[in-house]
């Protein structure tokens, strides 16, 4: 009985969303064993772009002391640079912008999220990475933003200026 759970436990630890973006990098942090992880992301609509999200990933023996097994914490922080010539697709120009990724924090409801924003002002896209919780929002976030000046980019939709 005692093995069966901690195959459910594991089991269920695997299903809390580590998907999305290719994990470039990960390191201890502590002696609970807690990791650090980095992903490279790279926007579906924008070539040449390139997102790092770091996170936190809880370990085995934190999630024993803590008895929250299905859950990690929402601090993120992400770089986007350009990598290459940016090419856009069609994006969305309003101010909600679009959601370019998502990964689960928990089991359940918790994720965090990355959103594209494009301020056509400035000729700059905005990547903001924050907690999405579907009661208590979080106001943990973080944000980057790539200039387009200089470059051949615009957004297929853009209106000219």
């Amino acid at each position: 009985m005692k093995h069966t759970a901690i195959i459910c436990a594991s089991l269920l630890l695997a299903a809390c969303g580590r998907s999305g973006g290719a994990e470039v990098g990960e390191f201890k942090n502590d002696f609970a064993g807690n990791e650090i992880k980095v992903q490279a992301l790279s926007d579906p609509k924008v070539a040449g772009v390139t997102c790092h999200l770091s996170h936190f990933d809880r370990g085995f023996w934190d999630r024993v002391a803590k008895g929250n097994w299905f859950e990690d914490p929402s601090n993120a922080s992400i770089a986007c640079r350009q990598t290459g010539p940016i090419s856009m697709g069609d994006i969305d120009l309003d101010k909600n912008g679009e959601e370019v990724f998502s990964q689960r924090m928990s089991l359940v409801f918790k994720s965090i999220a990355v959103r594209r924003i494009y301020d056509a002002e400035n000729n700059t896209l905005i990547y903001v990475v924050y907690s999405r919780r579907p009661i208590e929002g979080s106001a943990k976030m973080s944000i980057s933003t790539i200039s387009l000046f200089g470059t051949e980019a615009q957004a297929e939709n853009a209106l000219p200026g």
